[in-house]
């Protein structure tokens, strides 16, 4: 699969339902029933079943997208941007379904085992992400308009290994998650103040 403006893509655990919609600029993703990426803290299984579709990216950068799920909801679906080194080392930004019936921003990062947050309630149906390396650090912000960017967190992954930076579907309670992703740009730089919502 081609995206314009982005490099050659890849997935992380095998190809999933995917299409890109050239005309409106939007990539769908289904995932399959019961999938996730999870490295439980409380020494539950680790769940690696979700996959991711992404790109290496070289530099500082910063991918951003206007994500939303179609249709109804079940508990922890998200649209997700993401990052991939190996199942030890991994991070998530997501727009999830939390228990309590709400649409969140949510993000986890995961060295060796995951450190899961929630971050704000999205009362509309869709929120802007976008993920950033600035030399060793990544950063994580959401958006509701696209214009200005709130943070979510900055962080630093405890491998060498290469990143895989791109988007995800997870369903890990329900049969499915239509996620979908339009507005789609990748800049080689990273925002220069992290907290003043550029």
């Amino acid at each position: 699969m081609h995206i314009d403006g982005l490099p050659g893509l890849e997935w992380t655990n095998g190809p999933s339902p995917a299409h890109f919609d050239r005309d409106a600029g939007e990539l769908r993703l289904e995932a399959a029933a019961g999938v996730d990426w999870s490295n439980d803290p409380l020494g539950g299984p680790s769940q690696h079943g979700a996959t991711l579709l992404g790109f290496r990216p070289e530099g500082d950068f910063a991918l951003s997208a206007r994500v939303r799920v179609q249709g109804p909801r079940s508990t922890f679906d998200a649209a997700v941007l993401g990052l991939w080194f190996d199942e030890d080392h991994w991070a998530k930004l997501c727009f999830e379904f939390s228990p309590a019936g709400q649409a969140m921003v949510v993000s986890v990062v995961t060295n060796e085992f995951s450190d899961d947050c929630n971050s704000t309630i999205v009362e509309q149906p869709l929120v802007h992400l976008r993920v950033s390396r600035l030399g060793s650090a990544y950063a994580f912000h959401a958006s509701a308009d696209g214009a200005h960017w709130d943070f979510v967190r900055v962080f630093r992954m405890h491998t060498r290994a290469t990143a895989l930076v791109g988007f995800m579907s997870q369903a890990p309670l329900g049969a499915s998650c239509d996620a979908r992703f339009d507005e789609i740009a990748l800049s080689n730089r990273a925002p220069a103040d992290l907290r003043d919502g550029s």
